[in-house]
């Protein structure tokens, strides 16, 4: 895309926009976005990277009816029958990418904790899916993972853990709460959870102006939107080969 950096300056003022109850403004104004934002989707806070995201797999040439959202986006599981992911891609009848899109902006521990089991969750449930012939087709799903976290003091300070019987990871100890979000998206990554995540912060007052920073430029929005088109590309293009080659 064009200028990939107002286009999530403009989803990060949505969701800050969206939490003060701004959105009625929003929406009516001269600077409402394209494609699918412009409908607001269901006008929830993730919406504009939700829009951003399907605008460009359409770009790539994905149809638009193949990107869904709410819940269109159900796809079966192993470990229970149907998951609602915020945005399933299912192209001629094949999944081609499942992504979950959170926010946290306030009670960071207890739903940061909450985030981390539903992150690992979900995505082994999907994994598992695909190896065990619930999801039948060629190749696995690509499964993308991205958070928001408002950046303020008490994401940002340091947190003390108890450790009353053994001692806890290293990189945990007197991590903030923004630190240890990053650390689920390194880890998601490095362990095969997910093949793409996307970790990006957000302070209020700057957020309303569309201000975001990117804690580790491996998880940068642009390049999990790099891997996502082109994961979805190659699967295109497969399988337009395989038509050619049949014909």
């Amino acid at each position: 895309m064009a200028d990939i950096g107002n286009e999530v300056s403009d989803a990060v003022e949505w969701y800050w926009e969206t939490l003060s109850d701004q959105a009625d403004d929003q929406r009516d104004s001269d600077n409402t976005a394209r494609g699918r934002r412009a409908q607001v989707l269901g006008g929830a806070q993730m919406d504009g990277f939700a829009g951003l995201i399907e605008d460009a797999l359409v770009e790539a040439g994905l149809p638009r009816d193949d990107v869904l959202h709410d819940h269109d986006a159900t796809l079966p599981g192993y470990f229970r029958a149907t998951k609602r992911w915020d945005i399933a891609v299912v192209h001629e009848g094949e999944v081609l990418a499942a992504i979950e899109l959170k926010s946290i902006a306030s009670s960071f521990g207890n739903n940061l904790n909450n985030r981390v089991e539903e992150a690992v969750g979900n995505n082994i449930d999907i994994h598992e899916a695909y190896e065990n012939g619930v999801i039948e087709q060629p190749k696995p799903p690509w499964v993308g993972y991205l958070i928001l976290m408002a950046d303020n003091e008490d994401s940002s300070s340091s947190v003390r853990v108890r450790e009353p019987n053994l001692d806890i990871d290293d990189e945990y100890r007197d991590a903030s709460y923004i630190d240890r979000a990053r650390l689920l998206c390194e880890r998601l990554v490095r362990q095969g959870v997910v093949d793409s995540t996307a970790f990006l912060t957000s302070g209020e007052g700057e957020g309303l102006d569309g201000g975001y920073d990117e804690p580790n430029p491996d998880l940068s929005f642009q390049r999990f939107l790099d891997d996502l088109v082109a994961h979805v590309e190659t699967q295109i293009d497969n399988k337009q080969t395989k038509l050619d080659v049949d014909d």
